[in-house]
């Protein structure tokens, strides 16, 4: 890419649409897990959305990444010291923390396999194979956000092979991820046709929301020249595809509405001046939140309030892993 066209990449909101993804995803939790009626309209936050234009953000950023970066040991480096470090983190305090709230005893909680089994499975990104741990939350699941990272890094290991497939300089680029767009789509819709909902979110269905930002990403210079009839274009065309309840140009229109919010609306360039701790949000908000309603929090006090304080200390955990841990590894 050219120098100037390099500075426009560099000058965008992706700090904001982060932490907006993040709190939507959030809200969303908090009117599930909190199981409070008063905090129930919560639940129509769209958090599918917000979970999917992660993907969105990541497909651009990764595949810039990707192309900027010498070598493909640099590179994975680089990948793994942003995601692992934390993850691991997470696992592990909620191992160790959320014996406090389980209702076996430590004795029974620590030399239970089950907790073991949690420990591993879930260092090891495979999450629904021990997603529970020992009388902690009612035996459900500890942490359901942490799904989405698995794909997160298949994500980040896919990259290098799709530019082994269509080359760096491959004209014949776009052409190779739009077929593995539609494929990804075929998936898609056919899982959820079928009720299957949950296996269609997995890898091969998230990859058209992925790519959709590697198409924006390859296809910059395009993008920002015709960004504003591409938004109007995108925001009709999700809504034609919400109508007919099917998702065929929707995961790359909304691709084109989250970049189009990402480079423009200029105030918000500096947004993440003071850190990037949108990462540790996501990865702690559901345990914070399943520890809120165990104790009985949002049922006992004024939910209203509860909730307030919950995003407090879900911003406080996100902050304090950014300052304190996770940027000692980038």
């Amino acid at each position: 890419m050219q120098k100037k066209q390099m500075q426009d990449i560099a000058k965008n909101n992706f700090d904001f649409i982060r932490v907006l993804l993040a709190f939507i995803v959030f809200i969303g939790h908090l009117g599930y897990l909190s199981a409070s009626p008063t905090l129930e309209f919560l639940k129509h936050s769209p958090v599918e959305v917000g979970v999917f234009a992660f993907f969105i953000v990541s497909g651009f950023l990764i595949a810039r990444s990707y192309e900027r970066t010498s070598t493909l040991k640099k590179y994975v480096k680089k990948r793994l010291n942003r995601i692992v470090p934390a993850y691991l983190l997470v696992v592990v305090l909620c191992t160790i923390l959320l014996s406090l709230v389980s209702t076996v005893s430590f004795s029974e909680y620590f030399s239970s396999p089950q907790t073991l089994k949690y420990l591993l499975w879930n260092s090891a990104f495979m999450n629904f194979m021990a997603p529970n741990l020992p009388g902690v939350f009612g035996n459900g699941a500890v942490n359901g956000a942490l799904w989405t990272l698995k794909i997160e890094m298949c994500f980040y290991f896919l990259v290098p092979v799709l530019f082994l497939f269509f080359g760096k300089d491959n004209k014949y680029r776009n052409i190779s991820l739009v077929v593995f767009y539609f494929l990804s789509l075929i998936y898609l819709n056919y899982f959820e046709m079928t009720g299957k909902v949950e296996i269609s979110r997995q890898i091969p269905g998230a990859l058209c929301y992925f790519i959709g930002g590697m198409l924006v990403y390859f296809n910059f210079e395009k993008f920002i020249k015709h960004k504003n009839i591409l938004f109007i274009i995108a925001i009709l065309t999700v809504w034609i595809d919400l109508i007919f309840k099917i998702k065929l140009f929707s995961p790359i229109m909304i691709s084109i509405i989250v970049l189009y919010v990402a480079y423009s609306f200029k105030f918000l360039n500096n947004f993440g001046k003071y850190g990037d701790f949108t990462y540790g949000i996501y990865i702690f908000h559901f345990p914070i939140i399943r520890v809120f309603a165990t104790l009985g929090l949002f049922a006992n006090y004024n939910p209203y309030f509860m909730a307030f304080i919950c995003m407090l200390v879900v911003v406080g955990v996100g902050v304090s892993s950014w300052h304190l841990y996770e940027k000692r590894f980038l």
